[in-house]
C-alpha cells in the first residue's frame, strides 16, 4: 500500500503543521511568507497575437499626429541632442512648459526676456524648473540622469555659438523665427528639425537643405498655426500642438507670428 502524503509507513497519520508553523519554517529557510494563491492564467497560441501592452516612447507630448495619436519628443537623453525649430515662440514655450512638467530643468537663453517673464512668474519666479538668462550668460547646468536639462536658445535669426552646448542629459532647442545665413549650418547639425509656416522661397531653400520631397515643400507655406513638420534623418511627421486650458490662459492660442 503506497504511503500518502502526510502519512508515515506505519499507517499512522502525521499531524499537519499549522499555518503559523509553516510561515515560521519558510522564514527560517529564507523563502519568505506564504503568499495568496490564485488560479494560473494561460493563453493558447492563437490568443497570443491579441496580447498587447500599451507601451510607448517616454518624453514630452508635443501634440498629435495625423491619426490623432500622441506625438512624443524624447528630450531627456544620455547622449547630446540638438533640436532646431523654424517657427514661432508659442510652440517653443509650450514645449518648455511641458518639459518642466516632466521634471526637467529649463534654461532659457534669450535676447527678449520680457517675452518669458510671464512664464517665470507662473512657475514660481524661476525656483521651479525654469530660469531665464541673457544671451551668452547661461552657466553650466550640472546635469545628470536625475536632473536633465533643456536649454532653449531664443536668440533671434543669427544666434551666436552657445557657451552651453548639448551633452549627456542636456538637450538644446534653438528657435529660428525665419531662415538666415546661419540656418543651413544649424539644420545640418541638428538631430531633429521642426518647420512651421514659411514663405515659398524659404520652403524651397529648406527643401534643398533638408532634401524634402516636393509635397512637403509645397505644404510648408500653407501650414496652419500650431502645425509643425518635424524631420529627422529617417522620418518626417506632421504634428498639431493643441494647448491645454492652462496653457491657453498663460500663452494664448497657437500662433506662428509673435
Amino acid at each position: 500500500m503506497p504511503t500518502r502524503v502526510g502519512q508515515a509507513a506505519t499507517g499512522r497519520v502525521q499531524p499537519q503543521p499549522s499555518v503559523p508553523e509553516r510561515a515560521r519554517e519558510l522564514l527560517r529557510s529564507g523563502l519568505g511568507l506564504i503568499g495568496p494563491r490564485h488560479a494560473r492564467h494561460s493563453l493558447s497560441v492563437d490568443q497570443l497575437d491579441a496580447l498587447a501592452l500599451p507601451i510607448g516612447d517616454d518624453g514630452v507630448v508635443i501634440g498629435v499626429d495625423a491619426e490623432g495619436r500622441p506625438a512624443v519628443l524624447g528630450l531627456n537623453r544620455p547622449t547630446p541632442y540638438d533640436v532646431v525649430l523654424i517657427g514661432g515662440l508659442w510652440t517653443v514655450q509650450v514645449i518648455a512648459l511641458r518639459a518642466a512638467a516632466t521634471g526637467a530643468r529649463v534654461a532659457v537663453e534669450t535676447g527678449r526676456p520680457q517675452a518669458w517673464i510671464q512664464m517665470v512668474h507662473a512657475m514660481g519666479g524661476g525656483q521651479n524648473g525654469l530660469a531665464v538668462y541673457d544671451v551668452g550668460r547661461v552657466p553650466p547646468q550640472g546635469t545628470s540622469a536625475g536632473t536633465p536639462v533643456l536649454v532653449v536658445r531664443d536668440c533671434g535669426m543669427r544666434p551666436p555659438r552657445g557657451r552651453v552646448v548639448s551633452g549627456p542629459w542636456q538637450s538644446v532647442l534653438t528657435l529660428l523665427p525665419y531662415l538666415s545665413p546661419v540656418a543651413p549650418r544649424l539644420v545640418r547639425q541638428a538631430h531633429l528639425v521642426g518647420v512651421q509656416r514659411v514663405s515659398p522661397d524659404e520652403a524651397a531653400e529648406l527643401g534643398r537643405t533638408m532634401a524634402l520631397p516636393r509635397p512637403e515643400v509645397e505644404s510648408l507655406p500653407g501650414l496652419s498655426d500650431g502645425l509643425t513638420l518635424w524631420c529627422s534623418d529617417r522620418d518626417r511627421q506632421y504634428v498639431m500642438t493643441q494647448p491645454t486650458d492652462a496653457e491657453t490662459g498663460l500663452l494664448g492660442t497657437p500662433r506662428r507670428m509673435d
